[in-house]
């Protein structure tokens, strides 16, 4: 593989600057440059058919991948069939939480032999040519593969192993007077400029991209505007009264338009339609989590305080933007704003650019969440959602996986929700467990104790194209979605139709993000240990089962005393408000536990608990004291200050910290 690498990089080098000169012809063809050329995003797809492969559970439970059950079409002589496709086409994206050096072979157009053959791991570390970094590449428990695979009769995929657990294959299938060359293994002279071209995109997250969402020779003019918002007010951002396209758009301070109330609204309007096509809370669109700047993607996001999109938006001769807000109270803010605009209108192959802002507080039981039911044509090029349980301390609705119906065939079925977004492991350190923002899918948030988690994906080739009708969901539960939950979705597309057949907004009571009073966290899973004694202690993470339960908890044994006093343990805590906390526990009590209490700034906070019992079991609430805490990190110290006269050691197991927010 080393040779083949040197090969691809001299070949490149001697040959860019030849491929460099234009952006080449601007006859669609599907491949590598449906990776770049963000011009023609808005144009509505021509395949004929969109689906995805996956090891989804088909019995409706959520074996989906574990077993290995689902995870293959078949098995042949070679190995497991994973995806077997006839017709003329490329598949998309590749997705997997779960690689392994096994070997994967791809077969195109009935060949005998496989025409790419590579270790499975190998096909996302981002330097094995083609699939190069950051159009192959692994975050947030996920690892996925963008490098488009085309094919003119057939592609077959067999991993030349025994076990396979979880995977997505997304593919498009066209007619065939579509212009489709069947991918090499080896990249030709004009696709290694294509393949640099969109490395040099994707590599290009959080900065100015506007040029390449206008068309070929099109020049783009900057337009400027500073606007006072008083609470109860609407500004007119932009109003342009000539054929054209919105390249790019900046507002700021992204800090101030992002609330949790969600009171201020950005409005976006085509041709001076009656309704608008962008309707929507300003800090959401941009990729908001709760009210907080979460996002730094390719396509919209938060850099530098100021919020950013780069979805190009034709329009035939007219748009205006606005910004409305709907607070009672509080101070005015001052907006800058920019605006890219360049001349060429809208085609008559092309759509008008959409977001639909939904949320349901509570989910239906029983139906997944809609993220879109639309009817006419267009595609669906982005979703983000912000999903929060009912019940802070846990967060199982997102096994719930996605479901995608196109023209009334169920073409998309997924593995788990955290999947949809390219991640993985969703409730497991270093994967999910923090916020992650890659060029097209990411981790907005992941907080347990508040119950909430949160995900974004933008489909640039792959998008989700259909001609009569669309209807997306997600799960809210592992099965049967049985989970009550407060889900918050944008999702972006375009439409051919006239966007007053997906326009509307909540209320702004309804908007409102909801923040719990009292919260948990759960030290035997993921919160953060800050320090522990220097010695004579041993920290671990066990189950039991107690009383008929499983019980997850942190465990702490002290062996005696620490160098600079008594043995202890510190958390680091995820506030989400500034107060007055009184702070509980729920811990394994037993025989070999001790004495605790909750210190900070070396002051006791409360009174030492005995967690001494002759039966080990799971106690009920115990008060560890009240204090004043920041929002963002807090440290708390747990010190064993003793032991019961009748215990036999001195152990620490807490099993959850629950805050409740006093003022």
């Amino acid at each position: 593989m080393n040779k083949k690498r040197d090969l691809f990089f001299n070949l490149f080098f001697v040959l860019l600057p030849v491929f460099l000169q234009g952006r080449g012809s601007d006859e669609f063809a599907p491949g590598i440059q449906e990776l770049y050329r963000l011009d023609w995003l808005p144009r509505l797809k021509q395949s004929v058919e969109i689906g995805s492969i996956s090891s989804y559970d088909r019995s409706g439970g959520n074996d989906d991948g574990f077993s290995g059950k689902y995870s293959s079409i078949r098995k042949e002589a070679g190995g497991l069939v994973l995806v077997d496709l006839k017709g003329h086409g490329c598949i998309y994206r590749i997705w997997t939480p779960t690689p392994t050096d096994d070997w994967m072979a791809f077969f195109f157009d009935g060949e005998k032999k496989p025409r790419i053959r590579i270790r499975f791991r190998d096909l996302f570390t981002g330097n094995q040519p083609p699939f190069l970094h950051p159009i192959a590449g692994s975050g947030a428990g996920g690892f996925y593969s963008y490098y488009p695979l085309t094919f003119r009769k057939s592609c077959k995929i067999i991993m030349e192993s025994d076990q396979v657990q979880f995977y997505q294959v997304n593919y498009a299938l066209y007619p065939k007077n579509i212009g489709i060359k069947t991918v090499d293994a080896m990249p030709d002279p004009a696709e290694i400029a294509h393949l640099e071209r969109a490395v040099a995109l994707w590599n290009s997250a959080g900065k100015d991209i506007s040029s390449h969402c206008a068309g070929p020779g099109e020049t783009i003019r900057i337009i400027r505007t500073h606007e006072t918002l008083a609470p109860g007010k609407t500004v007119q951002l932009f109003d342009i009264k000539q054929p054209g396209r919105i390249t790019g758009l900046w507002l700021m301070p992204a800090d101030a338009l992002a609330d949790k109330d969600r009171s201020i609204l950005i409005r976006m309007t085509w041709d001076n339609q009656a309704s608008p096509a962008v309707y929507c809370p300003v800090g959401d669109f941009f990729g908001a989590s709760w009210g907080d700047p979460a996002m730094q993607s390719l396509m919209l996001g938060t850099r530098d305080n100021t919020d950013y999109s780069y979805f190009p938006m034709p329009f035939d001769w007219s748009a205006r933007v606005e910004l409305i807000s709907e607070a009672t109270d509080g101070e005015p803010v001052e907006i800058q704003a920019e605006l890219a605009f360049a001349a060429g209108p809208r085609t008559s192959e092309e759509g008008m650019f959409c977001a639909l802002w939904r949320r349901e507080n509570p989910t239906a039981m029983g139906k997944p969440f809609t993220f879109l039911d639309f009817r006419g044509q267009g595609h669906v090029v982005g979703c983000m959602l912000q999903a929060q349980g009912l019940e802070p301390g846990a967060t199982p609705f997102f096994e719930g996986d996605d479901q995608t119906w196109i023209d009334g065939r169920l073409a998309i079925h997924g593995t788990g929700s955290e999947d949809f977004f390219n991640g993985g492991w969703y409730d497991v350190p270093d994967r999910w467990e923090q916020r992650r923002s890659f060029p097209v899918s990411g981790c907005l948030d992941y907080k347990k104790h508040l119950g909430r988690s949160a995900g974004y994906r933008f489909m640039l080739a792959d998008a989700y194209a259909f001609r009569k009708s669309i209807l997306h969901t997600i799960e809210h539960a592992p099965e049967r979605n049985e989970l009550a939950t407060d889900y918050c979705a944008v999702t972006f597309l375009y439409t051919k139709d006239h966007p007053a057949r997906i326009s509307g907004l909540d209320p702004p009571e309804s908007r409102k993000t909801l923040d719990f009073n009292s919260f948990r966290f759960t030290p035997g899973w993921n919160v953060p240990v800050h320090a522990f004694s220097f010695r004579n202690v041993a920290l671990e993470k066990k189950t039991e089962t107690l009383g008929g339960e499983e019980v997850r908890f942190f465990s702490m044994k002290a062996g005696g005393d620490d160098i600079f006093g008594q043995p202890f343990v510190a958390f680091d805590f995820d506030i989400p408000q500034t107060g007055k906390y009184r702070v509980s526990m729920e811990a394994v009590t037993g025989s070999y536990q001790g004495i605790v209490q909750m210190f900070r700034d070396e002051s006791p906070l409360g009174d030492p608990v005995d967690l001494f019992s002759k039966a080990r079991q799971k106690s009920g609430m115990l008060d560890l004291g009240s204090l004043s805490l920041q929002k963002g990190s807090n440290t708390l110290y747990f010190k064993l200050m003793g032991k019961n006269p009748d215990a036999a050691g001195m152990g620490f197991n807490p099993v959850s910290f629950i805050f409740t927010k006093e003022e």
